[in-house]
């Protein structure tokens, strides 16, 4: 359930609707297949480890053990940021959907109060937090089903007959659906990219499953019809029934910003059915940051383990909760938060830092798998004993490789000359922040890319 909801949340239910607002109907779609296609071959990569070493360290460790320890390091303390991050956005996101029914309240008192209950959901047993995620999972697995449903029924014709949609106008505004050309595309890859973000969440989460060479696999295996049907296909649906041109939809020069799941329902003229759809987004968001808050919380736990990180990190309650690394996360992402809260733009850019420092994971995911399966053929060992095999070796993680370099050149990194470096400058920020993490730990440690026949293939954990 993880893996079919478990990361559905604010990427999905509403920074989607800025794709559409700024590269046009067809240019978002497009943005989403191209990062499926990468987010799907990373995931099969990440399952191949994940079955075979499960460890709440996941690819941190695994960067570690099969890269240079000082890869793993890096990766670990960029991913940590990335969830600080991501766990603002979240909860300033909560904030954002209360304005529906609360428009004169502050939103940062709604946010402040989901900060208190995802930290109360994680600091208690481990399987507190896989029941709550469970369960919201499913509502979340079942809402997508009824809006793709409903969004189906009103292009056809059966619903919605009054309320005046243009579905043909809607997939053809600004420049035939592609508003801004390639520009446009490239300028909403990292918010799609944002959208995705988490569902390297099962790496993690298979450190603590009850039987992960039973259960990962399973899970991945719905990863491509995942994409296809969560994103891809809730996309199209959206922006047919929604004009890019709405002023709800997020945007720089958003006043109200509104879910697109919510402006659907309210276009079709299903005023109730709108109210009952942002309910469920909010616990939907708060849902994503209760995982995303599990997942750094484990990875800093993880260095603290490994002495990348103050070996307090590394300790946990008698419930085994790794405390002290949870109360440090939540008080970083807490101050991140409290930027987040002085505008949309302040938000949108607290989304482009978090993307490129999730799209690093990523590339951390292909690097580590492509030497892990080189070393595990070097060392003699046979295929056909892994648990679970990616698809399409070594093609897949290629393509994610590439594809991760790609979006970072189509970025236009010529803007940090620009009028506009400050922009660029926030968006980039991570490559240096990994670079010094990692020159630094090689500097002080003397680490070397390790020998294939020197990898570290054990299973002890």
């Amino acid at each position: 359930m993880i893996a079919l909801g478990g990361t559905i949340g604010t990427g999905l239910f509403l920074t989607s609707g800025a794709t559409i607002s700024q590269a046009g109907p067809w240019g978002a779609v497009l943005a989403y297949v191209f990062v499926g296609i990468m987010v799907y071959f990373v995931m099969t990569s990440l399952g191949e480890m994940a079955t075979y070493l499960p460890t709440s360290g996941s690819f941190a460790e695994y960067g570690g053990r099969y890269v240079d320890p000082a890869f793993g390091f890096a990766l670990g303390w960029n991913y940590w940021l990335n969830g600080a991050i991501t766990i603002a956005v979240d909860l300033t996101t909560a904030g954002l959907i209360t304005q529906f029914w609360f428009p004169h309240v502050p939103a940062w008192i709604f946010s402040g109060i989901a900060t208190i209950l995802i930290f109360l959901v994680n600091i208690l047993a481990v399987k507190a937090f896989g029941e709550t995620e469970y369960w919201l999972s499913t509502i979340k697995v079942i809402t997508i089903v009824i809006f793709l449903a409903v969004g189906i029924l009103t292009i056809v014709g059966l619903l919605g007959s009054g309320s005046n949609i243009d579905v043909v106008k809607n997939l053809t505004e600004g420049n035939h659906g592609f508003a801004g050309g390639i520009a446009g595309f490239a300028g909403v890859l990292l918010i799609a990219g944002f959208s995705f973000q988490g569902t390297e969440l099962l790496g993690v989460t298979a450190g603590e499953s009850e039987d992960p060479s039973k259960s990962i696999p399973k899970a991945m295996n719905s990863i491509f019809w995942r994409i296809l049907l969560f994103y891809i296909f809730a996309i199209v649906i959206i922006a047919a029934i929604i004009n890019m041109k709405d002023p709800r939809l997020l945007n720089p020069q958003s006043t109200a910003v509104m879910s697109p799941f919510t402006i659907v329902f309210k276009n079709i003229g299903f005023a109730l059915a709108a109210s009952v759809m942002n309910a469920v987004i909010l616990t939907s968001v708060i849902s994503s940051a209760n995982s995303v808050m599990y997942a750094s919380t484990r990875i800093l736990y993880s260095l603290g383990q490994e002495h990348g990180a103050p070996r307090v990190f590394g300790r946990t309650a008698k419930n085994g909760i790794p405390v002290y690394a949870l109360i440090v996360t939540t008080i970083i992402c807490f101050i991140a938060f409290l930027t987040g809260i002085f505008g949309t733009q302040i938000y949108l850019f607290l989304v482009d830092v978090s993307s490129l420092t999730g799209f690093l994971a990523w590339l951390g995911i292909s690097i580590s798998h492509i030497r892990f399966r080189r070393a595990y053929l070097a060392q003699g060992k046979d295929l056909a004993d892994l648990p679970y095999k990616a698809k399409l070796f070594p093609f897949g993680p290629l393509i994610a490789l590439m594809m991760t370099v790609f979006i970072a050149l189509l970025l236009d990194p010529s803007q940090l000359f620009s009028a506009r470096w400050g922009e660029a400058l926030a968006i980039y920020a991570a490559l240096p922040i990994f670079v010094l993490l990692y020159l630094g730990y090689k500097w002080k440690y003397n680490t070397k890319i390790i020998p294939l026949e020197k990898v570290d293939l054990s299973r002890d954990k």
